[in-house]
């Protein structure tokens, strides 16, 4: 099962220090990522992100679903009546694993223009020790989750579409 957590901040400071740190849990063990990011809204409304070079573990297919989880959270919010069949059918797939359109509204109301928000997804996470370490920082966390079976058919219905 993967956790997705995405924690929305107002100052785009305190969400790469919690970046950061989310990076140091990586390396204590804490949490065993797939896909970690900070989204920023500058003041134009326009999305900005950065990115570690490398998320140990992340396979190829685990790296083009996160990829395309993200993209329908941040970059593309209309995209299925942009675009037809396949990719319908991965929001379809989407909604029917937890991140439905209620989760995407929700993350979107969090990144209003001048504010930023961390998205974490990880395979494992020790709740106890992640929550201890991420309270200084504050924010408003969402959190879902990906059973495997799920993340297994939407990396297979994603490889199917392109």
């Amino acid at each position: 099962m993967s956790e997705l957590i995405v924690i929305g901040y107002e100052d785009l400071a305190v969400a790469k220090n919690a970046y950061a740190e989310v990076q140091g849990l990586q390396k204590d063990l804490v949490v065993n990522l797939t896909g970690l990011a900070v989204v920023s809204v500058d003041k134009d409304g326009k999305n900005h992100v950065e990115t570690p070079s490398a998320i140990v573990g992340a396979s190829a297919a685990s790296g083009a679903l996160w990829g395309m989880i993200f993209g329908l959270l941040f970059l593309v919010p209309g995209i299925g009546f942009l675009l037809g069949g396949a990719i319908g059918g991965l929001l379809g797939k989407l909604g029917k694993s937890g991140i439905n359109e209620q989760f995407r509204d929700q993350v979107q109301a969090l990144l209003k223009p001048g504010s930023a928000a961390v998205v974490i997804m990880a395979s494992k996470i020790t709740e106890d020790k992640f929550a201890t370490a991420m309270q200084p920082y504050g924010g408003t966390v969402l959190k879902t989750s990906l059973t495997d079976e799920d993340e297994k058919e939407l990396a297979e219905h994603l490889a199917g579409s392109q």
